[in-house]
């Protein structure tokens, strides 16, 4: 009977890019890797799309276009920043398909990135993907190993 009010309050979230886990704690940024942001993972992407990981709104899409903030209907709150130092970039080598705002569903495409650009002029690619409202989440369940966007499950989130 627990099992089934625990499935209840779980959702998982499938992988926004295609690339390596990286675990949060590895992440070549303190921020990030001592979870002052929130707790999650990052990707170390290896193709240029990047998509959402569930579905929701976009509550903000930073001008620079290097992060976007989804929250679900559940009220769970998901960082996805692009790279690190990106925001020095101001926007170049992103085309961003959304804007604050727009309702989008698991597997909508939300950024063409370049790259290359990013490997030569941000400090890394590697990607934190983040719960920034851990107050609503009771565990997260981190997946490991190479993700394929749109496809591979990447964790899941128990809510409260």
């Amino acid at each position: 009977m627990f099992n089934f009010f625990k499935k209840k309050n779980t959702f998982s979230l499938i992988s926004p890019m295609t690339g390596e886990i990286i675990a949060i704690g590895q992440v070549p940024d303190s921020v990030f890797a001592e979870k002052m942001v929130g707790d999650g993972l990052a990707i170390k992407p290896t193709e240029e799309i990047v998509v959402a990981p569930c579905d929701g709104k976009i509550i903000q899409i930073f001008p620079t276009k290097h992060a976007i903030g989804i929250e679900t209907s559940e009220g769970i709150q998901i960082l996805i920043h692009v790279g690190l130092d990106t925001v020095a970039l101001n926007g170049r080598g992103f085309e961003s398909f959304i804007q604050a705002g727009d309702d989008v569903k698991q597997g909508d495409k939300l950024l063409k990135i370049d790259l290359k650009l990013i490997q030569n002029y941000a400090s890394s690619a590697i990607s934190p993907i983040v719960i920034t409202n851990m107050d609503k989440v009771e565990e997260l369940s981190v997946e490991q190993g190479k993700v394929t966007r749109g496809e591979s499950k990447i964790m899941d989130i128990y809510r409260k």
